[in-house]
């Protein structure tokens, strides 16, 4: 058989286990069966690939693929699942500028002069740069390694236009002038530009609105890759990256309608550059009401139904387990018991989802925030497990506040609400939030695994 024919048979099977994987992600029950698919896919591809092109030495190729493997390894078997933010966020920055690299090395090599192939290398350079530094950015306030609120200054728009203005004029002298500059000036021109602009891309962004500048990288990355398809005419490539571009694109519309926000608010409105309450406006708010885990215990094993609403909180204490475990305990006691998953809780698109489901709570229990709030007032308790602002009732009472029209969960309409915290500190959007200081509220201070572990150990006595 030619190897011509081989080779895009082998693109076409690889394509459609691409396909077949994405969709089985959408449903827990096939998540891993999905993995699996797309995984061999993408080894399928790269094998094929290695036999299709000319390889100046197999040495390298076997070197990256050790090493690659062992950092691999080590990111699935010893990153912790609160560090998840932060390695989908460098991951992402890893896919921007492998695509930057390969458009930088098509480029310097000259083999191209068509306007087509130059402009499919300008986009691979700029989209791959942006996404690589933007993607360091995000690492650095997921893993507050730099602050997570916005980095605003005057003029900021005038900067950010004056720059994406040099883009285009850089871009204009690859694809048509060529020779006003170098070739090598104008790369390094574009690339300092595209790195700079990534910085200054992510940087005024808040942290409450981190998933949804995760799931945008992610398309970025994917959009980078299918413009590197192009320029290296790699047909797999160009469908791999066109699937992980539009998937993104899809996840990042779900995060800004979950927020009633545009992506455009998300990216330029500076979203939680607002001071924190200060102690003094809380206290006119009211006193909060702390409960002990022993006094907690005697409502929950009085309740008929228990809603639970993880957040970033339960990441941090890794309380998965013993949510569980207690959820396990209050449907023996007759209860029914649901988990509240709001689509932006945690630091990145799904984040609950992957840590109730290795804590293996069934899917089926899971509701969205549309499913339980008209039922909310018939709930005997809500436990919020470190949510801060995907509970806050500003964004329906509060026209003054900067979540105002955001969809929440409505914990507050319940009979009863705790909510367990280490603090009476702000969340990651640095708002305050009235609901410790409603009526029906009992703040449950500590660490929220210790909390649940001592309400298991109530159980069990």
């Amino acid at each position: 058989m030619d190897i011509t024919i081989l080779v895009n048979l082998s693109y076409i099977a690889a394509s459609i286990l691409f396909i077949a994987g994405l969709k089985m992600l959408g449903s827990p029950d096939t998540a891993r069966r999905g993995n699996a698919f797309s995984s061999s896919g993408m080894l399928l591809a790269v094998l094929i690939t290695l036999l299709d092109q000319n390889i100046v030495d197999y040495r390298y190729i076997a070197g990256a693929l050790v090493a690659g493997s062992v950092v691999g390894y080590f990111a699935a078997t010893k990153v912790k699942m609160t560090s998840m933010p932060e390695m989908v966020a460098i991951f992402n920055g890893f896919g921007g500028i492998a695509s930057l690299l390969v458009g930088s090395a098509e480029y310097v090599s000259g083999t191209f002069d068509n306007p087509a192939f130059l402009g499919a290398i300008f986009v691979t350079v700029l989209i791959g740069g942006i996404t690589f530094t933007g993607s360091i950015v995000a690492y650095g306030k997921l893993s507050e390694i730099i602050s997570g609120r916005p980095f605003l200054y005057k003029g900021q728009q005038f900067v950010n236009g004056l720059i994406v203005l040099s883009i285009l004029l850089v871009g204009a002298n690859m694809l048509f002038i060529q020779g006003f500059i170098s070739a090598e000036q104008t790369l390094m021109l574009l690339l300092a530009l595209a790195f700079l602009l990534g910085i200054l891309f992510v940087i005024p962004i808040g942290g409450a609105d981190m998933p949804v500048v995760i799931a945008l990288l992610n398309s970025f990355s994917g959009l980078a890759a299918c413009a590197a398809g192009f320029v290296i005419l790699n047909n797999v490539l160009i469908v791999a990256g066109a699937l992980v571009g539009a998937s993104g694109l899809i996840l990042t519309n779900i995060m800004c309608k979950a927020m009633n926000r545009s992506l455009a608010n998300v990216l330029f409105s500076g979203f939680g550059a607002v001071t924190e309450t200060s102690s003094d406006s809380s206290q006119e708010q009211g006193e909060v009401k702390p409960i002990t885990a022993q006094d907690a215990y005697l409502i929950l094993e009085a309740a008929s139904s228990v809603l639970i609403v993880p957040g970033y909180g339960m990441a941090v204490a890794q309380a998965q387990h013993a949510v569980r475990e207690l959820g396990e305990l209050l449907e023996a006691n007759g209860a029914e018991v649901k988990y509240a998953i709001h689509p932006v809780a945690g630091r990145m698109p799904g984040h609950m989802n992957v840590l109730l489901a290795e804590a293996n709570v069934s899917y089926d229990v899971l509701v969205e925030p549309d499913d339980v709030n008209p039922i909310m007032e018939t709930v005997d308790v809500c436990m919020v497990i470190g949510a801060n602002d995907v509970v806050n009732p500003d964004a329906k009472d509060n026209e003054s506040s900067p979540i105002y029209g955001m969809p929440i969960i409505e914990v507050d309409n319940s009979k009863t609400v705790f909510v367990l915290k280490r603090s009476m500190a702000s969340g990651f959007a640095g708002i305050q939030n009235p609901l410790f200081f409603k009526p029906n509220t009992r703040m449950l201070f500590g660490d929220a695994k210790e909390t649940v572990s001592t309400l298991v150990s109530e159980f069990k006595a």
